[in-house]
Formats: structure tokens, sequence, C-alpha cells
């Protein structure tokens, strides 16, 4: 590596326990491991708008170079997660939009699916009540969905004239939960129970409201207490062995396996197993 690209990689790196969000709230761990965005305009159930869009697309894209933050959790305040994009600043101004204009939001909007599967960092999507349209896809593009027994999902973009291709989903949704189910879905935007998500792997699990930023809470702390580098290559090969074949898949496992087993979190491991105690990872 050269003394340029060590100096540029040093200089982009920095902590974010500290970002001081616009359009959402952001709030660090006391160990500044887990950051947790509140999507926060309860009255309106928490829509999204060209500028929240915007910002959380700049934030995952920054995480790659956090120095503290080990996962993510994303929820919504008031009893939902969120209803998608605002009607009012967001698909009236889009109906008197050019077709560059409307390519360029298209692509921002995929761009913030692509920013969170890019990180390294897991997320963990808490959701509640109404999580609808780009919202839905919000809690999709994450690693992990915890939700209650109210949440209610639904890909509305065919409610609004659009096509169910919307940000990933005709990609994302059938890889998770089956392409009949997905397809039902995407061409009526019926909302998916609860206990739907659940069955057809969706949700991870689910609690009642009161207990859902807790459990959230305690699987990310769960989650930046291992071995979080190995857990950025598994977050890396998840979405890079889409486009494998299987021979492929085997050998970059193989050699991510082999950068991991340099790592001092496979050492501690060792050691810990050897003298009989837990190993205290330090992600590196």
């Amino acid at each position: 590596m050269s003394a340029d690209t060590e100096h540029t990689m040093k200089h982009h790196k920095r902590p974010y326990a500290g970002y001081s969000a616009r359009t959402f709230l952001w709030q660090a761990s006391d160990d500044g491991k887990v950051g947790t965005i509140t999507l926060n305009r309860p009255d309106r159930k928490n829509p999204l708008t060209f500028d929240s869009y915007a910002e959380l697309r700049d934030l995952f894209r920054g995480l790659v170079y956090a120095t503290d933050i080990k996962v993510v959790v994303i929820t919504g305040a008031g009893g939902n997660f969120c209803s998608g994009g605002d009607v009012h600043e967001i698909i009236g101004p889009l109906t008197r939009m050019s077709m560059p204009e409307l390519l360029d939001f298209t692509r921002m909007t995929g761009d913030l699916v692509k920013a969170m599967r890019a990180c390294p960092q897991p997320i963990v999507a808490a959701v509640d009540g109404v999580c609808a349209g780009a919202g839905a896809m919000v809690a999709l593009a994450s690693d992990m969905r915890l939700g209650t027994p109210s949440a209610r999902t639904a890909f509305l973009f065919t409610r609004v004239g659009l096509a169910g291709a919307d940000m990933g989903a005709c990609t994302l949704l059938p890889r998770m939960i089956g392409q009949g189910r997905a397809s039902e879905l995407l061409y009526t935007g019926r909302a998916m129970s609860a206990d739907e998500g659940l069955q057809w792997g969706f949700f991870n699990a689910l609690h009642e409201p009161q207990a859902l930023g807790e459990a959230a809470a305690q699987l990310a702390a769960q989650l930046a207490a291992g071995p979080t580098f190995a857990h950025g290559v598994t977050k890396k090969l998840l979405h890079q062995e889409w486009n494998m074949g299987v021979d492929e898949a085997i050998e970059a496992e193989a050699e991510a396996q082999a950068i991991c087993m340099q790592t001092r979190d496979f050492h501690r491991a060792y050691e810990a197993f050897v003298n009989k105690r837990k190993p205290e990872f330090a992600g590196d």
C-alpha cells in the first residue's frame, strides 16, 4: 500500500458516534458500538423526504469508514416504522419532473439500498405498525428484521400506478420470501401481516411493541460484541454470492476465511477456548 493510499484511508476513517443527523434521530450506545437511526416524523407515520433519502444514503456510505460503530439499528417513532415517500413532499413534485430528473430521483433511492448492503455493519430493522413503500424497502435491505404483531408491511408502488420494481424490490423480496409470495405482494400492493412475515422468513422474530426496542438493542449488542471484522466479511459474501456459481462461491469463502484466520479475534477465540473462558472480541 502506498503512503498516499494509506493517508487517504486514514483521512476517511473517523468515529461516527457523534454524528449529527438533520432529518432523523441518531443515537450511539454508551460504548459507541451501536448506532440507532429513528425516523422521526410520527405525526405522518415517519415518511421519507428527498432530504432524508439523501442523508440516509450518505450516512450508510460514510459508515464504511466508521472506526467505532459496529452495528446499526433502524426504527421509527410513535408506533410506526415508515409510511414510505411523503405524498406531499415527494409524490406531488415527481408528477411535475422531467424524465432526467425522475431518473436522478429513482437512482438516489436505489443508492440508499446499495449503501445499506455495502456498509460492513449488520443492520437490524425494528418494525412496528406501518412499514410501507420505501419504508418496506429499507426494512428489506436490512440484514435482520424484528417486528411486532401489529406490523404491516406493504410494497405499495402499484397503488400509486407504479411498478412493483422499485429500489431493488424485484430482486430482494423473492430471495427473502420466495417468488410466488413476492409476486403477490408486488402486484397487489396488499399488506403482509406480521404472522405471514414471520412464517415467510421476512421477520426473524416478533415482540410486543413495548419490548421491541430492547430486543433490537440486545441483538445489536450481541452482534457488536462479536468478531465484527468477520461479520463484515459475512455480510459482503452474503451479498456477493447472489451473483456467483457454487464453485466460485466456495472459492470466495475459502479466500475470505483465510483472511479471517489472520485476525487477532481468531487467535483470541482459540486462546479463550484453551483457557476455558469466553472470548472477548475486539473486531481486529
